[in-house]
C-alpha cells in the first residue's frame, strides 16, 4: 500500500503535462465533466488542489473560491500547486486522524483529491485531444476507494449516475464509470 503522497506524485507526473498541453484556444471546449468547459474545469481543479493541500495540514479550506485561475502563468502555477499538494500529503501525520473542515478520515480525504486529480486530468486530456495515462498502481488503489465513496458522492451530486460498462472493462474504465463518465467520450468535432 502506497502513501497518498506517493500516489499523488505518480498522478501529478501525468496530470501536469496535460494541463501544460492545453492551448488557450481550447479553453471554451466542452469536457466529459458535465457543465464544465476546459477553463471552468482547470479553475475547479486548481481550487481542489489548493484546498486539499490545506486539508492535508488539517486546516479549514475555502471551497467557495471562484476567482479565475486561468490567467498569467497559470500552467506554471498549477505545476507548483500540485508539487505543494504532494509535499503536504508527505508531511508526518497527514494521513492520520481526521481532516480539517471535512471531518472525514484523512486517508479518505487523500483519496478524494487523488480521484479528482486522476479523473479531471483525464477529462482535460479528452477535451483537448491529448494522451493520458494513469499508473496501474494508482488505479489499483483508487478503484475500491472510488467505489466505496460513490453512493455518498452521487447523493451529494459530486458523481453522476454510474455509466454502464461492457464485460472486460479495464480498472481505469471502472473508475471513470463509477464517477458517471463514459470512458469512450470524445470531444465533438468542430
Amino acid at each position: 500500500m502506497k502513501t497518498i503522497s506517493e500516489l499523488l506524485e505518480e498522478t501529478a507526473a501525468h496530470a501536469v503535462p496535460v494541463v501544460r498541453g492545453i492551448d488557450d484556444t481550447q479553453l471554451a471546449a466542452p469536457t466529459p465533466c458535465g457543465d464544465y468547459d476546459v477553463r471552468a474545469l482547470v479553475n475547479h481543479l486548481s481550487m481542489v488542489v489548493d484546498n486539499f493541500r490545506i486539508l492535508a495540514a488539517k486546516g479549514e479550506p475555502d471551497f467557495s473560491r471562484t476567482e479565475d485561475a486561468v490567467t498569467g502563468d497559470w500552467r506554471d502555477r498549477f505545476d507548483e500547486a500540485t508539487t505543494l499538494l504532494v509535499k503536504a500529503w508527505a508531511e508526518p501525520g497527514a494521513e492520520e486522524g481526521v481532516s480539517g473542515g471535512m471531518k472525514l478520515p484523512a486517508r479518505t480525504v487523500g483519496f478524494m483529491v487523488l480521484g479528482d486529480l486522476v479523473v479531471h486530468a483525464w477529462d482535460l486530456a479528452r477535451a483537448t485531444g491529448q494522451d493520458y495515462e494513469v499508473a496501474p498502481a494508482v488505479v489499483a488503489e483508487l478503484l475500491p476507494e472510488v467505489a466505496a465513496m460513490a453512493p455518498q458522492a452521487r447523493e451529494a451530486k459530486v458523481y453522476g449516475p454510474a455509466f454502464p460498462l461492457p464485460p472486460g472493462a479495464t480498472a481505469f474504465e471502472q473508475v471513470l464509470a463509477e464517477t458517471g463518465r463514459d470512458p469512450g467520450w470524445r470531444a465533438p468535432r468542430p
